[in-house]
Parts: C-alpha cells; structure tokens; sequence
C-alpha cells in the first residue's frame, strides 16, 4: 500500500514539491569512448554537485554491455556505486533510473534499496525499469515478454518487505514466512518511481508507485504526457502529488544567449534559454529534470559551477527534514 505523504522523507522532499521544479544531474557526468565512461572523477563531481546544491544525482542499471547499445552506464554495479555516493555527499537526494527490477529477486532489490537509503539518512528513492534491452534477459534465464508481470509481482513484494514487519508473500520470486527484512525504509515508506512506462498503464503507475519519470521531449510534445498524468493522478489518487520527472540531455553553449537546437534527447544552448525552457517546463508540471552532461562539449565540473551560479537560483531545493545515517560498524 502506498503511503498517503512522503513529505518527511529526505530524499522526496529535496526533489518533490508541488508548483516547484528542481534539478538532478545523471551519472556519469562523462562522454562514451566506445560506449563505456572513463570514471575517473566522478566521486569528485558528485561531491561538488551536492555542494553546490543540486537537488538530486541519479545512476544508471546496465547488468550487461551490450555493443548495439552501446552504453555502459556508470559501468559499476548500482548499489555499490550509490554506496558510494551516499559516502561522499550529505544533502543531495540520491536515485536510480532505473532498476531492472525483472532481472533481480525482489528481495535483494529490497533489502539494497533500504540498505541505501538507511545509511544515506533517508535519501534515497527507487525508480524501478522494466528493462529495454532484451538481450540481457537470456542471460538470467527470465523472460523478457512477462517482465511487465514481473515488474507488478517484484513492485509489491519491495513494498511490503520494506514497510511492514514479517510479511507474508509468495510468488514467482519464491515464499517468505516467519521471517524479515532489515533494515526497514525511512518512516517505513521506501519511494517508489517508475522509470519509463515499465509495460505498466498511467493509472496501475499512479495507482501504485509514487511518481513517474519518463524521456525528454520538447514542451509541445511533453505537454499531453503532463496533462494526461495529472489527469489519471486526479482520477485515481485524487489529493495525493504524484511528480513529473523527465531527463534531459544538454550541452550547454558558452555564449549564454545561444538557442536551442536539437541534440539526443535534448538540447544545445546557453543558459538564458535553458532557464527560458525550463520555466515553461515548470509551468506545464515538471516537477524534475535530471541533466545528462554525456554530450556535453566542455567539461562537467565547468558546467556545473555555471549550473549552479545562474540556473539554480531560478530552481532552487529545499532544504529537506535530515534523518541521520545509520552508523555501519
């Protein structure tokens, strides 16, 4: 069952607030030399980020390398890297886009989830993905035409092994009695975002989930995913704020007045339009976007620093309630 609020949990309350939009930053902040990124650094700009006061850092789940695809992700394991993360910085909401979750025993992707999130003092949120390369699923012996069955399965056990104590469940994954899961999520409620459609309807996401994070388009095409959300949020949920997250590529020009002109999933321009744009993003029910630095031009730690002098003080974050981090020993 999903909770009612999530406004005292750290990491959703940095991200998520209603008529506000922040900004997140994707890992790596690095371009693909033959799809894999060098990391070289990137604990560094991490630290920076939340330094700086970004809202939220967000990594990738990439199980297999795939050549076609070509894109290793931030090539290490997603839980060992947001351990990382959550070792190197102290404020900045930490989450992922996305999980496969069809690709991984539920539980272990609760007992990580909550394990992040405890020693991050309740920083960290789920976006869970059902998974886009179906080459990888040979490999773990799933199927890749059920994982939309999988997803609703893995979605309910996470929740329920994370917010309840002892729970009973069964399933494809296997059966839990009379035992449990620790740690438990902050004030028992883990958030729980879906990362594209993940073979899922609007109203099973705003149903079940905690919010819905999908691609960049430009505003007139994005528009009517915005609205037909805010449709079915009313429809379904009526009273509780689901957000609106999408991601965004940019490359940001060093002439300030550059305009927008179409990159993968995003654009190149200067930082007065990119307020421009994303002015009209929050006007339309943007709640998030996650800038993805890979096609940038010059370098990360550049583009941020200008980031955060000229584009953040128009999106600001919230300083959000702090739990502490639980002490590892």
């Amino acid at each position: 069952m999903r909770p009612s609020t999530l406004t005292q949990h750290p990491g959703f309350a940095r991200m998520f607030q209603p008529d506000r939009l922040t900004l997140g930053l994707m890992q790596p902040m690095a371009p693909l030399i033959n799809g894999v990124p060098d990391m070289a650094g990137q604990l560094a700009l991490a630290a920076r980020a939340d330094a700086l006061g970004f809202a939220a850092l967000w990594v990738r789940d990439v199980p297999l390398f795939d050549p076609e695809f070509n894109d290793a992700g931030q090539i290490y394991d997603p839980w060992v890297w947001l351990g990382q993360l959550a070792a190197v910085t102290r404020r900045i909401a930490l989450s992922s886009a996305g999980i496969v979750l069809p690709l991984r025993h539920p539980l272990h992707t609760a007992k990580a989830a909550a394990s992040v999130d405890a020693v991050s003092g309740g920083r960290f949120l789920l976006g869970a993905a059902s998974g886009d390369r179906a080459s990888e699923y040979p490999a773990f012996d799933r199927s890749h035409a059920s994982r939309g069955e999988a997803y609703r399965e893995y979605i309910e056990v996470i929740r329920r092994s994370t917010s309840e104590d002892y729970p009973e469940l069964s399933g494809t994954f296997g059966s839990l009695r009379n035992l449990d899961l620790l740690p438990k999520a902050t004030d028992g409620h883990l958030p729980l975002l879906a990362v594209g459609s993940a073979q899922q309807s609007l109203q099973w996401i705003a149903r079940h989930l905690d919010g819905w994070v999908t691609y960049f388009r430009p505003l007139e095409q994005q528009r009517p995913r915005i609205d037909t959300w805010n449709r079915t949020v009313q429809s379904i949920a009526e009273g509780t704020f689901l957000p609106f997250t999408e991601s965004m590529f940019i490359d940001l020009a060093e002439d300030p007045d550059t305009a927008p002109s179409p990159i993968f999933l995003g654009y190149r321009l200067g930082r007065h339009r990119l307020v421009e744009e994303l002015t009209a993003f929050a006007k339309a029910g943007v709640h998030h976007v996650a800038f993805n630095l890979r096609h940038s031009t010059r370098p990360a730690d550049e583009v941020m620093q200008e980031l955060a002098e000229f584009v953040l003080p128009s999106f600001p974050s919230l300083q959000a309630p702090t739990t502490p981090p639980s002490q590892a020993p």
